[in-house]
């Protein structure tokens, strides 16, 4: 009986795995009205993440994101979230947009 090494196998090998474009921030997030806006939050509320209490990398969001119907730069639709909370509102946001329910 042969030996299973010398089977040769049947699937080739796997092709590489494909990488996602880096991701360009929209040129909103750049303007001198959203930074000084964030900036202004930030001395006014503090410098922490309003869900978690976090301070480290503390980050401008909207409550509506902008795709929804949010407004821009009204105070009352930004909080400030660090990175980790911010990934993860976002994320519950995109999967209820993919399911259809905006909000």
């Amino acid at each position: 009986m042969g030996k299973l090494s010398n089977i040769k196998p049947m699937l080739g090998t796997i092709a590489p795995r494909l990488h996602p474009p880096p991701k360009v921030a929209d040129r909103f997030y750049l303007s001198r009205e959203w930074r000084a806006l964030v900036a202004r939050l930030k001395r006014e509320r503090g410098n922490w993440c309003e869900q978690c209490g976090s301070s480290h990398r503390i980050i401008g969001d909207h409550i509506v994101e902008r795709r929804d119907g949010g407004a821009d730069l009204d105070p009352a639709n930004v909080m400030l979230l660090c990175f980790t909370c911010h990934q993860r509102k976002t994320a519950l946001a995109r999967a209820r947009r993919a399911r259809g329910q905006i909000g």
